[in-house]
């Protein structure tokens, strides 16, 4: 496989991991509960009833199984790690670190556009603000007033015109970059399932196994 679909089989394993958690760190799926129902206490004639409680989990009879199958699936999990890992120091660029610094570029670069795309105006607000004046009879009273709000740009309009448009030339070219590796370096890793199998489906290969 190569790396695209390394990572692809990797984000797979991960939500594996995720639902078997899920179901071994559920209390009440794990247990067995018998309810012992004393009837033979109050009534001499009756005989006491026992009922087991089932647990809400198709799982329940396959615990021990799915508790290796959490093991087996960190066990992937770590090799494909280390496949990916060794396919990565053949590539002619740091993979992680190219892939987090475009989305810097892309980020700053759409920052940079809609600067540009601010327009200096005028508005009028009408009665908007407020004046104090003193009356005939000498007291301090409140008027309103109608205020001018002018809005100009406090920036470089072509500075930042300039670097939008280079972090973006930058950013596809790394993209184009980053894809490049991604399809044409191969990962040493022989997957035991398709990346499209259901939880039940992986579960049942591991168990049959």
């Amino acid at each position: 496989m190569n790396l695209k679909e390394a990572f692809r089989f990797q984000n797979k394993l991960e939500s594996l991991i995720m639902d078997t958690e899920n179901i071994l760190d559920d209390e009440d799926s794990v247990t067995l509960t018998k309810r012992t129902y004393l009837y033979k206490k109050a009534n001499p004639d009756a005989e006491n009833e026992t009922v087991t409680i089932i647990p809400d989990t198709e799982y329940y009879r396959q615990l021990n199984e799915m508790i290796e199958f959490a093991v087996y699936l960190l066990d992937q999990r770590e090799k494909l790690s280390e496949a990916i890992n060794k396919a990565k120091r053949g590539l002619p660029l740091d993979l992680d670190g190219e892939v987090s610094l475009n989305r810097y570029r892309q980020r700053l670069s759409e920052t940079f556009r809609r600067m540009a795309r601010i327009k200096s105006k005028e508005v009028t607000e009408t009665n908007g603000g407020v004046g104090y004046r003193f009356n005939n009879e000498g007291n301090q009273v409140a008027y309103k007033c109608d205020v001018e709000r002018v809005t100009t740009i406090n920036f470089n309009r072509n500075t930042v015109r300039k670097y939008a448009a280079q972090l973006s030339e930058r950013a596809d070219s790394a993209s184009s970059e980053i894809d490049r590796c991604m399809i044409n370096y191969e990962v040493d890793y022989q997957p035991e399932f398709d990346v499209n199998d259901s939880f039940d489906e992986v579960f049942e290969k591991f168990t049959a196994k």
